[in-house]
């Protein structure tokens, strides 16, 4: 966990007890996640989202959430979304495109987000982006320049970078890797060096910590993670929690760029040896309830992964 220092000083308590929160990617994981932890704390939440009607902006809805249509790509929408609220949960969605991921779109996304913030007098902002390693400070160049960005806008930027999620055992394969698949999780990383984790839900948690204590948390910078399995031990775990057969097989690198070319790249990184560095320690004084993946297969995790290992089986 690193810290920097706040660009403005934020006074103690200012943003407690019922002040406006905007959480964009609302019917993501974890901008939904987070809604619904700061509703279930009895805080206001606006949600940001690009369709009123599907099921998880209802669900939000009928939660106590104020629901508002907009998106990055139209920063018109923005204005409306902010007005009156005092805090931001921000995510800015990556973007894609022939050659991979669009830097500049997705900079061009925070950029607008971080402008109108600005214009609505947000006072404090929690900016989720992508765990670093030392090769990359940031995580990504498009992550790195939405940063900076609302460092110089907003008064109080809290930035939190997670590294990859629990839940993403329980989500169909992404460009071909993660998820589980016929009884098998591939992935780039090796079968037995640790790889850090984090389960969505405590992330929302240091989002509330931050919203709650914004003096405490101006100008930090939070890397994210709540355990390091290997992933030989991480599907040893899933197939003794649900009871189906998992087993592990890490992508050569021929594989993961037929895949795809960035895919290939972070294999290589990851080859050369990038590594996650979220000092898990650390983070379990911050927030004593944070969760290994024993944690999370307990309380939903294996739930969720045996309905789709056996239920499709």
């Amino acid at each position: 966990m690193t810290t920097q220092p706040a660009r403005a000083t934020v006074t103690p308590g200012r943003l407690l007890g019922d002040r406006l929160v905007v959480v964009t990617g609302a019917t993501g994981r974890q901008g939904g996640t987070t809604a619904r932890r700061l509703l279930a704390a009895g805080r206001p939440v606006r949600a940001l989202v690009r369709d009123t009607t599907v099921g998880a902006a209802k669900a939000l809805e009928a939660a106590g959430a104020e629901l508002v249509r907009g998106g990055f790509d139209d920063p018109s929408s923005l204005p409306a979304a902010l007005e009156g609220a005092a805090a931001l949960f921000a995510v800015p969605p990556v973007a894609f495109g022939p050659a991979g991921t669009d830097v500049q779109r997705e900079f061009a996304r925070g950029r607008a987000l971080a402008d109108a913030a600005s214009a609505a007098g947000v006072e404090h902002v929690v900016f989720t982006g992508v765990a670093s390693t030392p090769d990359r400070p940031a995580g990504s160049e498009g992550k790195k320049r939405i940063e900076d960005y609302l460092r110089e806008r907003i008064p109080s930027v809290t930035v939190l970078r997670p590294v990859r999620f629990m839940s993403n055992y329980v989500a169909s394969p992404t460009m071909g890797i993660d998820g589980i698949v016929g009884g098998v999780h591939r992935h780039i990383f090796p079968a037995d060096e640790p790889v850090q984790i984090i389960a969505v839900e405590d992330i929302a948690e240091f989002a509330a910590l931050a919203f709650d204590q914004p003096d405490r948390f101006a100008g930090r910078t939070l890397e994210l993670a709540g355990d390091a399995p290997t992933p030989t031990e991480a599907v040893a775990a899933i197939s003794e929690a649900t009871g189906a057969a998992v087993r592990y097989e890490q992508l050569s690198h021929a594989e993961a760029a037929a895949l795809n070319p960035e895919i290939g790249r972070v294999r290589e990184r990851w080859a050369s040896g990038a590594r996650w560095h979220a000092d898990v320690e650390v983070l379990r004084v911050v927030h004593p309830g944070l969760r290994t993946l024993a944690d999370w297969l307990a309380e939903s995790g294996a739930a969720l992964l045996r309905d789709r290992l056996i239920g499709t089986a």
